[in-house]
């Protein structure tokens, strides 16, 4: 399957026809989600109206951690078998996944002011989720930090492995270690202990921002492609 989508005009066919379906999915469920989240669900009798904000920072962290899963495995594809479509999958993904663990952080700070009385602590789930932007931010870094692309790939691929032990850390913080975080409510083996009302919209805004992620990522890569065709011409112009 991967080697069938391996083919960059073959890639940029069949993203072309997906990215309108996406597009139209996401914005549906942006509108749905936000009503949700804004109008139908109830408030919490703790945290009161601010518990909103929990329908744009949870679903952002968790599109946060899978971005760097799925730009890991891309690392992987590129390093053991050199696809180069998988090195230019990682370099679009990362400037959206960045954006999600920004997102996330912001959130969480507008969050905790009202419930923790500051906006930032040196919280364990909190300080692990800071450095998965600094990973992205030293990805992006390291990978366009050449003359040429190419010879970024590699180290910027080998950061990403290095930095999936990351990843757990981030989920399994509350448990190993006493945070001001709750634990998880959502993804459980005994199943959510939150209440529908307020699963849905989590759901449903997760949903929209995968969306959106997968729209993004079409619309990078169908450029990293473009800009790596004219430097290849480029570059066969100037040996002729």
């Amino acid at each position: 399957m991967f080697d069938y989508l391996a083919n960059p005009t073959r890639f940029r066919k069949i993203s072309a026809a997906l990215l309108p379906v996406v597009v139209l999915v996401s914005l549906i469920a942006f509108t749905l989600g936000l009503y949700l989240a804004f109008f139908a669900s109830p408030a919490d009798y703790q945290q009161g109206e601010t518990v909103r904000i929990m329908y744009i920072h949870v679903p952002a962290a968790w599109m946060a951690m899978l971005t760097y899963i799925l730009m890991a495995v891309a690392a992987v594809f590129y390093l053991v078998w050199r696809h180069p479509l998988a090195d230019i999958g990682a370099r679009a993904m990362a400037l959206p996944g960045a954006g999600f663990a920004f997102i996330t952080l912001l959130t969480g700070s507008f969050w905790g002011r009202p419930m923790w009385g500051t906006w930032w602590v040196w919280d364990a789930r909190l300080t692990s989720m800071l450095i998965l932007f600094f990973l992205y931010l030293g990805y992006m870094a390291l990978a366009d930090g050449f003359e040429r692309a190419e010879r970024g790939s590699k180290p910027a691929c080998l950061l990403l492995l290095v930095g999936v032990i990351n990843l757990p850390i981030i989920k399994f913080s509350v448990d190993w270690w006493n945070t001001l975080h709750q634990g998880s409510s959502v993804l459980r083996l005994d199943g959510p202990s939150i209440d529908p009302a307020m699963l849905k919209p989590l759901l449903v805004m997760a949903l929209a921002m995968l969306g959106w992620f997968i729209a993004i990522t079409i619309l990078r890569m169908s450029r990293l492609i473009m800009q790596r065709r004219i430097s290849n011409l480029e570059a066969r112009e100037s040996w002729s």
